[in-house]
Formats: structure tokens, C-alpha cells, sequence
């Protein structure tokens, strides 16, 4: 209980009203509170104003940098991230705000461009509608804010934990340089403050560090550091890949090889597309020996099956295999269409024309379908798994030029490309004939940086052995 006698001061002007200065306030009838209509009104236009901006600059610039597209769900997640801030300090104090953690997640998430902008417009609209002390405020808005800028930059969990001890360290600075000058305290008591203030801003960056996968998995994110991650050889499906399908697995590395210089010639995200690649051709671990490049002098499988129908069955196997083994790891939605798309609805042509061919001997009794020799699809539905289709369909061909000209490579390939076009697998891609004109040149530059040319070293002449010069006896 608050004793309070007449004559006793219960707030002064201009200072801050806890709630049991409105405790005593009301008791005595003094609080009058009512509906600040401007305050309102102002806060309001803020908001509008602060989600037309960001709606703007995500639906005309986001893409364009970032080269991903933006789903409803991070919608969701980014509004969510962003009422935490205004929650935690009603529910606490304006130091606890989750604005830091907010910066470095939005920001490893969607790029610095997004999570400065969101700390920013956050920045601007806290003020409006909460009581916050301003320079306390202002070192965590300027720690918070450099931190989203780095943690655009960063590629690992390492990094990202690197980027929240400097933004604690931002808002110590920050806040001992704005209160010392502003001369409210004491050396020794504003270096307590200060430190606080650091302690507080590493913590939400552990905190932030600590949820970033489960955010990213639940949301189904696909951000850099989660892509470097999958695509690290040691992952286990990459691992069961090499050891189970070794063929496939080097055939992957060179399809990978040409994707990702394709990918960074056209401005593509070559993180996703180097992941991608890796595990686009990971149902084949369900028969290997189906494929060519796993049989190493072994009888072929599918001369013993001697059945152009069941073998078209065996290869169009590994997609939907594939899928079913990339839903089981957890593998983003982004990832798992790599699978499917590589291959889009391109005809098995070797078995279709031997399928043909039987047909041709017995008339009456077969009947050929070209679409029992087609793979399900979809066709490509972006540039990234336009560019690993072309990848794909190119590296045999090219991997079997040894010594061919660079211009004889770059008419093969120019008609694999063209083969792909007219059999309309490209249509949903957004890739131009520019483009392809330009993922020919480079698909032929990395195959000749490959196949370089080597100095033939003559054969080793035998030597005869010289007498040991060391001393018997040491």
C-alpha cells in the first residue's frame, strides 16, 4: 500500500507516468483519461504508410535482388516478427524489446535491404504509439539496424552468431556515447548501463541464432545459410548418394559445375541452384544400376529386361523416388522442385524409338504411345531449373568430347538446346533465346577449363640403383 499525504507531488510535468502514478491518479479522481484522437489518427497514417512502403519496395525491387519470390507465408512470418517488438515492451520494458532479434532474423532471411527497411519503418512507428526513452531507444534502433545490414552477409551460423556479438557491441557504444552526452549519469553508473545494454543485444542475437531453423523449416525458407548447409557433402543423402550411386554422383558434380557458371552468367540465385543440382538426381540411388553410369562394365539391366516399356518405367522411377526421399530429409519445397523439373515431360527417346521399332515387327500386336516415354513433369517454372535442365541434358554430350573443336561443341550443344525449345520445356521457365545464346557460351567455356589439354609425358625410363653413400656404423 502507497501512503501519500496533502500536498505530496504524484508526477511532475514531463516526466513519465508509471502505472502506480495512474494507480494514485485514479484513486483521486485525477487521471481523466481520454481518447487521443490525434495520437491515433497519427499512428494510424504511420502504419498505412509504413506497410505501403514495405508492400512497395517488396513486389518491385525484393525479387530483383534477391532472385527468389515472395510467398504468403513470409508475409505472415515478417508480420509476426514485427509485432513481437511493440508486444515485448508493452509486456516489459522498451530495453527488452525484440527489435535486435527481429533485425538479424529478417535479415539473414530475406537480405539486408528487407530487414534494414523493416527495423527502420519499425524504428519510426514504436515512438508514435508507446512510451519509449528516446536514447535508449535510439542505441537499440542503431544496433538493431546494423545488425540486419550484416546479417544479409552472412553464410553460415558462425557468421550469423559473429553478427550478433557487434550489434551488442553497436548499442553499448551507441548508448554510453548518446547518454555521456547528453551528462544524465554518472562514469561507473553508465558504464553498468552500458554494458547492460551490450549484454541485452548479444542475448537476443543467441536467441535469434538459436530459433533461425526452426523458423526457416517451419516457413519453408531457402536462405543462403541454409543452402550452404544442404550442400555440404557431407549431408547424408549426398554421402548415401556417393557411396551407393558413384556414377551418378560424378555426373552430378559436372551438371553442378556448368548450372552454377550458368546461373551466375544470367544473375540467377546460384546458391539454390548449386543445392538444387546436387540433389536433383538422388532417386536413382533407388536402382543404380538402371542408369549407365552406375553399371561400370556390369551387364546392362535393361538389355536382360528386354521390355522398352518397363525400362521407360524403371527411368522415369528416380523422380518420383527422388521426391519421396527428399520430403523425407526435410528438403525445401525450393529444392525438391529441381527433381521433377530437370526433366520436365521430355520423351526417354532410346526406349520410345525401340518401343517403335518392335512395333514396326509386330503391327497388330503393339501399340506405341509416346506418352508411356515421357516423364510426368511439370516442365521447368523458373530460370534456375531451366538453366539445370539444360545442364543436364548437355553434360553427356559434352563429358564425350575429348578432343572436338570449341565450335563443334558449341553447335551441339546449340541443338540440345534447341531440341529442348521446340519440344516447348522451356515455355515455363522465363528463359529467353538471349539467354540461351549466352548458357551456350558458357556451358562450352567450363567444358574446355575441364578438358584442358595435357603435356603427353614419356614413359619412365628405369634407373639403375645407386650405391647407399651413408655410413655403415653411425
Amino acid at each position: 500500500m502507497t501512503q501519500i499525504r496533502k500536498g505530496d507531488v504524484i508526477v511532475r510535468d514531463k516526466e513519465l507516468i508509471t502505472s502506480a502514478n495512474f494507480a494514485l491518479l485514479d484513486h483521486f479522481g485525477l487521471s481523466r483519461r481520454q481518447i487521443n484522437l490525434e495520437g491515433l489518427l497519427a499512428l494510424g497514417l504511420g502504419v498505412t504508410g509504413a506497410v505501403g512502403i514495405f508492400v512497395w519496395v517488396k513486389d518491385r525491387y525484393y525479387q530483383r535482388w534477391s532472385h527468389q519470390r515472395w510467398h504468403r507465408q513470409d508475409n505472415v512470418l515478417v508480420a509476426l516478427l514485427a509485432l513481437s517488438v511493440p508486444l515485448m515492451i508493452v509486456l516489459t520494458e522498451v530495453i527488452y524489446t525484440t527489435l535486435p532479434a527481429v533485425g538479424l532474423l529478417i535479415g539473414s532471411f530475406y537480405g539486408s535491404v528487407v530487414g534494414a527497411l523493416v527495423v527502420l519503418l519499425l524504428s519510426l512507428l514504436i515512438p508514435l504509439g508507446l512510451p519509449t526513452h528516446e536514447l535508449t531507444f535510439a542505441a537499440i534502433a542503431i544496433g538493431s539496424l546494423v545488425g540486419s545490414i550484416m546479417a544479409g552477409f552472412a553464410r553460415s551460423r558462425e557468421e550469423l552468431a559473429r553478427v550478433g556479438i557487434i550489434l551488442g557491441a553497436v548499442q553499448a557504444v551507441v548508448y554510453a556515447v548518446a547518454v555521456g552526452g547528453a551528462n544524465y549519469t554518472g562514469f561507473y553508473s553508465l558504464m553498468g548501463m552500458s554494458l547492460q545494454q551490450g549484454l541485452i543485444g548479444v542475448g537476443w542475437g543467441v536467441i535469434a541464432l538459436g530459433v533461425s531453423p526452426y523458423l526457416e523449416k517451419m516457413f519453408d525458407l531457402i536462405t543462403p545459410i541454409r543452402l550452404a548447409e544442404l550442400a555440404n557433402p557431407n549431408r547424408p543423402l549426398l554421402k548415401k548418394l556417393a557411396q551407393e550411386a558413384p556414377g551418378t554422383f560424378q555426373h552430378t558434380q559436372f551438371v553442378t559445375t556448368l548450372a552454377e557458371a550458368g546461373a551466375r552468367a544470367l544473375n540467377c540465385n546460384v546458391e539454390l541452384v548449386r543445392t538444387g543440382t546436387l540433389y536433383h538426381d538422388i532417386g536413382k540411388m533407388h536402382d543404380p544400376k538402371a542408369f549407365i553410369e552406375n553399371q561400370f562394365g556390369c551387364p546392362n539391366k535393361h538389355t536382360e529386361l528386354n521390355d522398352p516399356w518397363m525400362s521407360a518405367h524403371l527411368i522415369r522411377l528416380h523422380v518420383t523416388e527422388g521426391l519421396v526421399m527428399a520430403r523425407k530429409a526435410g528438403l525445401p519445397s525450393a529444392v525438391q522442385a529441381f527433381i521433377p523439373e530437370h526433366q520436365g515431360t521430355m520423351l526417354i527417346a532410346y526406349f520410345y524409338h525401340q518401343a517403335c521399332q518392335w512395333a514396326q515387327q509386330q503391327p497388330e500386336a503393339v501399340t506405341v504411345k509416346e506418352q508411356d516415354f515421357r516423364y510426368k513433369g511439370p516442365t521447368p517454372q523458373s530460370r534456375e531449373t531451366g538453366i539445370v535442365m539444360l545442364a543436364d541434358s548437355c553434360e553427356a554430350a559434352l563429358r564425350a568430347m575429348k578432343q572436338t573443336d570449341p565450335a563443334d561443341a558449341l553447335r551441339t550443344v546449340n541443338q540440345i538446346f534447341k531440341t529442348r525449345w521446340q519440344d516447348d520445356q522451356l515455355v515455363h521457365s522465363r528463359l529467353s533465346r538471349e539467354d540461351l545464346d549466352t548458357l551456350a557460351k558458357v556451358f562450352v567455356e567450363v567444358w574446355q577449363q575441364v578438358n584442358h589439354e595435357r603435356i603427353p609425358y614419356p614413359q619412365p625410363i628405369a634407373l639403375m640403383p645407386r650405391k647407399s653413400h651413408l655410413p655403415r656404423k653411425l
